[in-house]
């Protein structure tokens, strides 16, 4: 079907553009993407998306809108707190491009819906934060047979990629498994420059508008690594594993198990110290969160020693507390509490020393 007179007049810029014309537009249409995630990435690939007029958008997130968020999720505004993401970036791209059908799914993307979901479209845009859902875009991907635009940030640093297009490389290919747990933080610990994320989302929508316009070259075999402190990019070439395995079907035990860490000894959970406190024993608490965290709430009576002085600190600079007496430490979200915990048992002779698992996050819900 040829073009009505409102989309030529929407997307006339398009239309003008050398190498793109109404047989790119129309592809753009009749195309359907489905967008994991409507967080740092997530929004302002769907921003362009939606202008850009893609046929039909399917928005995959269970979350609400937080004021953390506000800091790099631009589809929000402080009105929208509590607000589910989906239904309030509905109505934003709704707003923003009537033609485009936007369907909000308020549920989390799993390994009982992956598969169906990733086949109700054309292509994927992973706008995931974390590395059980990445593996599981990428196997349920390989299994329906479509690409999928990746993109990851922390700190200063973002990295785009288009994955499982043409033969070309897997997410498998540049990760063939998942790090240790532990190793690598989360935004909430490591914390990442909310511009980082607003680039690297429209990188995320440039790419896949090409794959599905079919125009330039996709960064299938190539990923893009841009560091917003020198402002510098480079193209690192990535082939296809020739040793993978060929995906078949998800796995039945899941993939959080092969990525997020099982319950350690050194470790309590929120209830777990809830009972220790209520038990009314010796007890005592160390946040290793830098000042402005504290600020934000803690769990008191405690003492304050940010990880980054503990790590080099003495016998002195602990003084206020009794290496005799059991110790819960805790952080943001439980990664750096499990290094102070390691620091207070090998280096100053707490034996009884424990993370808080999921930190300040678990303890507050």
């Amino acid at each position: 079907m040829a073009l009505t007179p409102d989309e030529i007049a929407r997307y006339q810029r398009h239309l003008s553009l050398p190498g793109f014309g109404i047989a790119a537009q129309e592809k753009l249409r009749s195309a359907s993407v489905l967008v994991i995630g409507a967080g740092g990435l997530g929004c302002p690939a769907l921003l362009y998306l939606t202008a850009a007029g893609v046929g039909r958008i399917v928005i995959v997130d269970p979350d609400a809108v937080d004021l953390s968020n506000l800091q790099r999720q631009v589809l929000y505004t402080g009105a929208d707190q509590g607000s589910l993401k989906v239904e309030a970036a509905a109505r934003r791209l709704s707003a923003l491009n009537p033609l485009v059908r936007i369907e909000p799914r308020p549920v989390r993307f799993e390994r009982d819906n992956a598969v169906d979901l990733v086949r109700s479209c054309d292509l994927v845009v992973d706008g995931s934060d974390n590395f059980p859902t990445r593996y599981l875009v990428n196997d349920a991907c390989a299994i329906a047979g479509r690409p999928f635009v990746y993109g990851a940030v922390q700190g200063f640093e973002g990295h785009v990629s288009v994955f499982n297009w043409r033969g070309g490389p897997t997410y498998r290919c540049l990760f063939p498994e998942a790090p240790d747990p532990g190793t690598v933080p989360n935004c909430a610990e490591a914390g990442v420059l909310g511009a980082v994320t607003g680039l690297i989302g429209t990188a995320q929508a440039c790419e896949a508008i090409k794959v599905l316009a079919g125009i330039g070259e996709p960064l299938s075999g190539r990923l893009l690594v841009w560091n917003a402190l020198t402002m510098t990019s480079s193209i690192v070439g990535l082939r296809p594993d020739p040793e993978r395995r060929r995906i078949t079907e998800l796995p039945p035990d899941g993939y959080g198990e092969t990525c997020e860490a099982p319950f350690a000894p050194d470790e309590v959970d929120s209830a777990g110290l809830r009972r220790m406190l209520a038990a009314g024993r010796p007890l005592q608490l160390l946040d290793v969160r830098e000042g402005w965290e504290r600020a934000l709430g803690s769990i008191e009576p405690s003492v304050h020693l940010p990880l980054r002085h503990l790590e080099t600190s003495s016998a002195s600079d602990l003084a206020p507390l009794d290496p005799a007496v059991p110790t819960v430490v805790y952080c943001a979200a439980g990664v750096r509490s499990l290094r102070g915990s390691q620091i207070l048992r090998e280096r100053h002779g707490f034996r009884s020393s424990v993370s808080l698992r999921g930190g300040m996050k678990d303890w507050s819900k």
